[in-house]
């Protein structure tokens, strides 16, 4: 299958690829994950997807702090799905892709898994699969002399012996005296040079020199992106391109986010926010995520400031600048939430904020509308019920509570928050057998939570 480009594919595709893009620059990964998987079921050939979800499942596999010990646990859980699309090659060698796919998005450094997709990529005629998986994997593994010779002979195959002779040149620093990989550095070597002179490369596929170039770097880019952390001068080269791909696509926010938030990590904060507001303008000022983007950069500016001036000492100072965070971010939202009425994640943000300030009415008008979004509507409701616990309306409070405890199945930490309040509400309405039932409930599961042992200890001793 040749391969097709992001601009030949249809929207849809198109928007599922933004929106896993958009994910992996903020972090969520495994939105980011679901988003290059859903491109790839759409359409296989967009192998730019297949190389953001292969950086995306790295970076989340470190970031989870995975090594050599989930490697082997991996390969014993997974071992009969590889034994079967082994076994499906030669018969089947897409099904056997597919599920090398889904073996490496669990593991996606795993050796075995890596050497499956590449011979499953190889025998349904997908070379370039295996490339983009081994040159990211090579970035890993930089001393497995057999990655490096597989990779190498197979950009040799795919007319490409730049990338292939850079593959060999490492492969002979490791093995000096191994006289199979003298011979293939030296093939690429005169081939290469051969490319060079008219600057395209042997073979029937007429790929210019250039082209080698520029997935060379982008596969450099990439590598880089799957980092967990990135040094000064992996900043400094994503800055670089990023730069490139704004002027190159001067109305993708995509880069434009990516950018400011290269320069926020490197504490370049005015660039950072010249760089929002140019994506502003572009937009039409219509882009929420892009005003969060900004407030959150001039909070983080002045957080640092606090804590500069906490350490100087000068508690007068700290104080002050404190006031005036608590001012930007009340005075922020409220205009945030005016300006996009219909954004309930901001509504919610903006509610907690009231709360805090023991606004407790507005507080709760925010939260009733924060509801109607599926993500917030259970911490909604609990917080519905903790402001009509602060106006002495316990019944209400009550029946705001138990609607959030009947939504959560399991008892993890945001259940045992939501039923601890509702047993100390309980307890303040002089219902202690209903108190006591909710107290259980949290010391069963966790006897450390809280003051809850204490509680029930002392209700097993009450007369």
């Amino acid at each position: 299958m040749a391969e097709v480009t992001l601009e030949q594919v249809p929207q849809k595709i198109k928007d599922l690829f933004n929106r896993g893009f958009v994910a992996m620059e903020r972090g969520n990964l495994d939105y980011a994950i679901d988003m290059f998987t859903a491109c790839l079921a759409l359409e296989p050939r967009l192998h730019k997807a297949r190389k953001f979800l292969r950086a995306a499942e790295i970076k989340r596999f470190k970031s989870q702090g995975g090594g050599q010990l989930t490697h082997l646990l991996s390969t014993v859980t997974g071992l009969s799905h590889l034994i079967k699309a082994q076994a499906q090659l030669k018969s089947k060698p897409m099904e056997a892709l597919q599920a090398a796919e889904k073996l490496l998005l669990k593991d996606p450094l795993n050796l075995h898994y890596i050497n499956l997709l590449e011979k499953a990529a190889a025998a349904a005629g997908e070379p370039e699969i295996a490339i983009q998986t081994l040159a990211i994997a090579k970035e890993h593994y930089p001393t497995d002399t057999a990655l490096l010779e597989r990779l190498g002979r197979l950009y040799m195959e795919t007319d490409q012996p730049g990338p292939a002779l850079e593959c060999f040149e490492t492969l002979c620093l490791l093995k000096p005296q191994d006289s199979i990989a003298q011979k293939l550095r030296k093939d690429a070597l005169a081939i290469n040079s051969m490319s060079k002179g008219g600057w395209e490369k042997v073979g029937t596929k007429g790929t210019k020199f250039t082209d080698l170039l520029k997935d060379r770097k982008e596969s450099d880019i990439l590598a880089r992106e799957s980092k967990v952390v990135l040094d000064k001068n992996d900043i400094s080269v994503m800055i670089e391109e990023n730069i490139t791909r704004i002027k190159r696509e001067p109305g993708n926010m995509n880069y434009r986010r990516a950018l400011a938030n290269l320069y926020r990590d490197s504490k370049m904060y005015s660039e950072a926010i010249m760089t929002l507001q140019d994506a502003q303008q572009v937009s039409g000022g219509r882009d929420p995520q892009i005003d969060q983007a900004i407030s959150a950069i001039k909070i983080q500016i002045m957080d640092e400031e606090i804590k500069k001036l906490t350490a100087e000492g000068m508690t007068a100072a700290v104080e002050a600048k404190q006031n005036d965070r608590e001012l930007f971010v009340t005075t922020d939202l409220q205009d945030r939430v005016s300006r996009y009425p219909n954004d309930l994640q901001l509504k919610f943000e903006y509610g907690v904020v009231l709360f805090q300030q023991n606004r407790i009415n507005d507080a709760i008008q925010q939260f009733q509308a924060a509801q109607r979004n599926a993500q917030r509507r259970i911490q909604s409701l609990f917080y519905i019920g903790r402001c009509f616990r602060e106006k002495q309306q316990y019944d209400m409070a009550i029946d705001q509570l138990q609607q959030a405890v009947a939504e959560l199945p399991v008892m993890d930490d945001t259940k045992k928050a939501v039923v601890y309040e509702l047993g100390s509400i309980y307890e303040l309405t002089d219902r202690p057998a209903e108190a006591m039932d909710c107290f259980k409930q949290i010391y069963q599961m966790e006897i450390g939570y809280r003051d809850v042992a204490a509680k029930v200890e002392r209700g097993y001793k009450a007369p």
